[in-house]
């Protein structure tokens, strides 16, 4: 069974930063792309970074780029978004995301966990 479990949200000043962490379980987590995901209150889901098995092929949404980092540490089935700048409209519930396949899928397919708060706010 898969099972994702993030964790390093809170309650951030505009231009503060953070660290999310996201540890895995169920599937062989270095073999498969992963991926950041948010919602917003009212919103939908957003895809905010996706990293591959690898760490060697990266994306970002334009809104994060330059501010947020994904990392991940295959040793430790791991994975990481560093946060810096954040801005208040960054507000939102955060979820690690993983796909049935090893390549990541529609975002409505993706397996989420619990999800951790980020509220940026002064």
């Amino acid at each position: 069974e898969v099972r994702l479990v993030e964790s390093g949200g809170g309650l951030v000043q505009p231009g503060g930063s953070l660290r999310l962490s996201c540890v895995a379980s169920g599937f062989p987590f270095s073999e498969y792309d992963m991926a950041w995901v948010r919602q917003a209150p009212g919103k939908g889901l957003e895809r905010v970074s996706t990293i591959n098995g690898e760490s060697n092929s990266i994306s970002d949404i334009a809104s994060v780029r330059g501010r947020f980092a994904i990392t991940r540490n295959n040793a430790k089935n791991t994975l990481y978004l560093q946060m810096t700048r954040l801005k208040p409209e960054d507000t939102a519930v955060y979820y690690c995301a993983v796909g049935s396949t090893p390549t990541l899928g529609p975002l409505s397919e993706l397996t989420r966990g619990q999800g951790t708060q980020v509220t940026v706010s002064s």
